[in-house]
Parts: structure tokens; C-alpha cells; sequence
């Protein structure tokens, strides 16, 4: 046994999604005086569309690119894409994680595509040299249930014939996206700002909205998956048009997240917070002989998604069931003790722990931490 550590982390919320609020937020800091309003009154759509320009300028978003709101997170934002872009041209999907199985198993199962698969082990990224720049191509960014990211941006070809659409959802704000690589760019509010979920966003290249204009989908398209009216790209969305009916109090808590983002420094500030936190989990796996990166190479290991496995004897001796529940009594003890939230791994995932890393954590807590999963780790095994 060791003793129970005497310093907590502040804001003891590690959670993958939604992410922990931005420091110093509360509720009161809200404005709801639209709250109650008509989702098409003028001003609540003044104040979507700024929205977008805030996000915009955060990101840095190429100007030639559209922004639009789509309903249904992440999630939503990619089918969109792909029920509104795929089927024109041959299809590759990296399935290396549990999202990219889903937008694999999306593809074949319900678009009735036959995508290329390219796969590989949880902890590792696919073989890039087999991306054919004559197809279009889906992939997460960062895997956010494997912890595992994209090594660069070379293996995407700058001419390529096919549309790249990239999940970001636990990269944006957090990783440099190399635009000139990407055509769709999708991201959720509940990832690397803390916003609220149910809320995503989806960034349309030149190519993307060429797409669109030119390409009717061979499928029906659901109304909450549309980017096109009868002429192509629905030029609406990108002011601030809703597809549906969208929470303003979520927008506006959207907003919140993203001035403050802009007044700490903007995205180099932000990925800076990431990866100082990434670095301080880093220094105690390099110093704990029982736990492990699950990512294998480090030029993939996410700074977001810190995805980390139990390589003890002791554990790794027990079948998987046995694993999960050794994982579930370590988060039970943590929580037990409100140091620690949501550190369990993906439940699609191996058995483990996961970090959240991003911006809107603190260095300090990480450092809190640590001696916490110690704690809970030697706690969890002598029972």
C-alpha cells in the first residue's frame, strides 16, 4: 500500500467528451438574454453567424473556406460530409479506432459503398503509403479512443484527384491541421473547448463545396445531414443558418469557450496549454514502471486523447474482462475521492486509462494527478 496523496487536482475533470470548461467558467457568465427567442429571429441569427466568424479567426480557418453548424456533434458533422460527398469516386476509410470503424462500418452498411479499408492494431496508424490520391479519403486526425494521431501531413498528396474529409474533432484547437491537405474539417464543441454536446461544425474547402455543386448523391439524404439544397451547397449554412433547431444557450456557451481561447493567446497559446499538459503525463509514464503509452511510436501519440495501458505482470496475466474490471475499480476509487473523472479508457477500447490533455485543463492538475492513479492503481490491485 502507499499512502493516499494530500494535494488534489483543482478541477479534477479529465473526461474525453465532453472536455472539461474552459478555467474560471460558470454558468452566470452566459448570456441568455436570447433564451426564449424564435431559432430564426434576427438577432439569434446575428449572433450564430458571429459565432462562426469567432470560430473562424480561432482555428484559423482559410478565408476561402465555408463554416456551417451541423446538428449531432462530430458524429453529425461527418456523415453529413460523407452522405452528401461520397459515391462519385473510389473510397478509402482509415478503421484504426473505434470512429473510424464507425465511419467504416457507415460506408458499407448504410451508404452501401465499397470502401478500401485501411486498418491497423489499437496503438498504431495505418500504412500511409497505401492512400490512393485518386480516391477520396476518411480519417481521423487523432484517434480519440486509441490515442493515436496522424504522423504529419506529407503522405496527402497536394494534387490529388479525391476529397480528404478529416474527423478533427479531438485535434481542432488543439494540433496544427495542415488545410492545404484537408478538404472537410469536422469538429465538435465538446471536445477541445468544453462546450456542450450535441453541436458540431464541419469546414469546407474550395474542392469540398465543388463537390457539392456538382454532385447529387445517388442515395436520399436525411434533412439533418443536408449541405445541399436544389442548386447544390446550401450557401445558407454559411452564415449561420440552422439545418434544425439548435440550442442557444449551447451556442452561446460556444461562444464563451472561443473568447476565451482568442484572449489567452488564440490557437498557438492553445496548443501550448496542450502540450505542456501532454508533456507532464509524459514525464510520469517515463517514471512508472506499471503504465504505458498505448500509441507505440511517439511521433502518433496524441497530446489530447492520452490513451495509456497497464503493463504490470500482475495485470497483464488477467483476460480482458478481468482487466476492465481492475480499470473500473481504479476510476470508482478516484471518483470516490474527487480526484479524478472519466479516466477510463473508450469502453470499445483495451482495457486502460485515458487522459484528457487538452487546453482547457491545467498543467497543475495533471501534476495533481498523477500520484492519484498510483494511489488507486496499487489500491485496486491489493484488494
Amino acid at each position: 500500500m502507499i499512502a493516499k496523496p494530500a494535494v488534489k487536482p483543482d478541477r479534477p475533470w479529465f473526461s474525453a467528451g465532453p472536455t472539461a470548461k474552459r478555467p474560471g467558467w460558470s454558468a452566470g457568465g452566459v448570456p441568455t438574454g436570447l433564451l426564449g427567442r424564435g431559432i430564426r429571429a434576427p438577432e439569434v441569427v446575428a449572433r450564430f453567424s458571429h459565432g462562426l466568424k469567432l470560430t473562424r479567426a480561432l482555428l484559423e480557418v482559410p478565408e476561402d473556406w465555408a463554416l456551417v453548424y451541423v446538428p449531432g456533434s462530430d458524429t453529425g458533422a461527418v456523415e453529413a460530409a460523407m452522405w452528401s460527398m461520397l459515391g462519385q469516386r473510389r473510397i478509402q476509410v482509415m478503421a484504426f479506432e473505434n470512429f473510424g470503424k464507425v465511419w467504416a462500418t457507415n460506408a458499407v452498411d448504410h451508404l452501401k459503398l465499397e470502401p478500401e479499408l485501411l486498418t491497423a492494431p489499437w496503438g498504431r496508424f495505418p500504412d500511409v503509403t497505401k492512400v490512393d490520391p485518386a480516391a477520396d479519403l476518411v480519417f481521423p486526425w487523432n484517434g480519440t479512443t486509441a490515442g493515436v494521431k496522424a504522423p504529419g501531413a506529407d503522405w496527402i498528396a497536394g494534387d490529388r484527384e479525391g476529397l480528404v474529409i478529416c474527423d478533427a474533432t479531438s485535434a481542432a484547437f488543439a494540433m496544427d491541421l495542415p488545410w492545404a491537405k484537408l478538404d472537410v474539417v469536422t469538429f465538435s464543441f465538446q471536445k477541445a473547448l468544453g462546450g456542450e454536446a450535441g453541436l458540431g461544425m464541419a469546414a469546407l474547402s474550395p474542392r469540398a463545396v465543388a463537390r457539392l455543386d456538382g454532385f447529387e448523391p445517388p442515395r436520399p439524404v436525411p434533412k439533418l445531414l443536408r449541405l445541399r439544397d436544389a442548386n447544390g451547397f446550401d450557401r445558407t449554412l454559411a452564415t449561420g443558418s440552422m439545418v434544425n433547431t439548435f440550442s442557444v444557450w449551447t451556442l452561446e456557451d460556444w461562444i464563451d469557450a472561443v473568447e476565451w481561447g482568442l484572449s489567452v493567446g488564440g490557437l498557438s497559446e492553445l496548443i501550448r496549454r496542450t502540450e505542456a499538459n501532454a508533456a507532464a503525463l509524459d514525464a510520469w509514464v517515463a517514471r512508472t514502471d506499471w503504465i504505458d503509452w498505448l500509441a507505440e511510436d511517439p511521433a502518433t501519440r496524441s497530446t489530447t486523447s492520452v490513451c495509456l495501458k497497464i503493463v504490470d505482470p500482475r495485470v497483464t496475466a488477467l483476460d480482458e474482462a478481468g482487466r476492465q474490471a481492475l480499470v473500473k475499480r481504479i476510476k470508482g476509487l478516484l471518483e470516490a475521492e474527487g480526484a479524478a473523472f472519466d479516466v477510463e479508457s473508450h469502453r470499445n477500447a483495451p482495457a486502460g486509462l485515458r487522459i484528457w490533455c487538452g487546453c482547457t485543463v491545467e498543467t497543475a492538475d495533471v501534476e495533481a494527478l498523477t500520484p492519484w492513479l498510483d494511489w488507486a492503481f496499487v489500491t485496486a490491485l491489493s484488494e
